[in-house]
């Protein structure tokens, strides 16, 4: 069964200056998305900085959501490696801390064989006993699950969906047919989820929901309750928008634009630096553009 349907934020992880977790103000960001309308929480993803987390600080903070969210929504928590015995350690842990489900990147730098993929997904499964959903962004790791494979992990039962940030619908519909309507499939790119939508997904995984969690949960649940037009409306008027947000590597643009609108959610973790100002001012003037100044 599928975790949610609708809008998941890939939420940011927000630092004090010192570059500790600030935790205060992830409490106000996860309070202000269950006001908001979002539909699950994604912690410790991309978006959350979770590469330039220690161990401590990882489990940490998926545990933190866990207890503010308070069974309000569902809590996933991102456990990929690369290495599949410390996905299987994170996975187990966060199972402990009460999530409702995983995300699992695919793994990165390695650049493994379809099988040795396979194996890798099937050991984290095997070791837990709460749903996961898979992860392909080959522009991250340099590597796509092939539709035959996703076919075959499909079939464990704890494997029960895919973030599609791969941009390619021919890809999502060969999926689709290959895994069936009950594997869910959730669009990893925010300017395409209604066109994923149109071919069987059941919401996004977002970072723009960060910034407009309402509008982009109103978008999913439009098109779901069969208001088409009015979803691909939504998804037009916040194109520029969206855009703005993947000038620089996510999430570059996304904390800048959240420190412009007073969020106050710091900086970045190095290798990750500051927004250019180039972008700052395409995000400023994208985001008058909507409304949001």
């Amino acid at each position: 069964m599928a975790i949610f349907k609708g809008s998941g934020v890939a939420i940011v992880t927000p630092f004090k200056a010192n570059g500790d977790i600030n935790f205060q103000k992830l409490e106000e960001l996860l309070e202000f998305h269950v006001e908001n309308k979002t539909d699950s929480i994604i912690i410790t993803g991309t978006t959350g900085e979770a590469s330039t987390m220690t161990d401590k600080e990882h489990l940490a903070t998926i545990k933190f959501a866990v207890d503010v969210i308070n069974k309000r929504i569902p809590v996933i928590a991102g456990t990929g490696s690369n290495d599949t015995r410390h996905g299987i350690n994170l996975s187990v842990e966060a199972e402990k801390c009460g999530v409702d489900g995983l995300l699992q990147v695919t793994p990165y730098y390695n650049k493994t064989s379809q099988k040795g993929l396979e194996e890798h997904f099937l050991a984290i499964a095997n070791a837990v006993n709460i749903p996961i959903i898979l992860y392909d962004v080959p522009g991250r790791t340099a590597m796509t699950i092939a539709p035959d494979t996703l076919e075959r992990l499909s079939k464990h039962k704890n494997i029960v969906g895919l973030k599609d940030a791969t941009g390619n619908l021919s890809y999502t519909v060969e999926v689709m047919r290959r895994c069936g309507e009950n594997f869910a499939i959730y669009s990893g790119n925010d300017d395409v989820v209604v066109p994923l939508l149109s071919v069987g997904g059941i919401g996004v995984i977002s970072v723009s929901a960060n910034i407009i969690p309402k509008e982009t949960s109103e978008m999913v649940h439009l098109y779901l309750n069969g208001k088409t037009k009015e979803a691909a409306d939504l998804q037009i008027k916040y194109k520029r928008f969206i855009d703005a947000l993947f000038t620089e590597a996510n999430p570059i643009p996304v904390k800048a634009a959240m420190n412009i609108l007073g969020f106050d959610v710091g900086g970045l973790r190095l290798p990750l630096y500051e927004a250019s100002e180039s972008t700052k001012e395409l995000l400023r003037a994208t985001m008058k553009e909507i409304g949001l100044l």
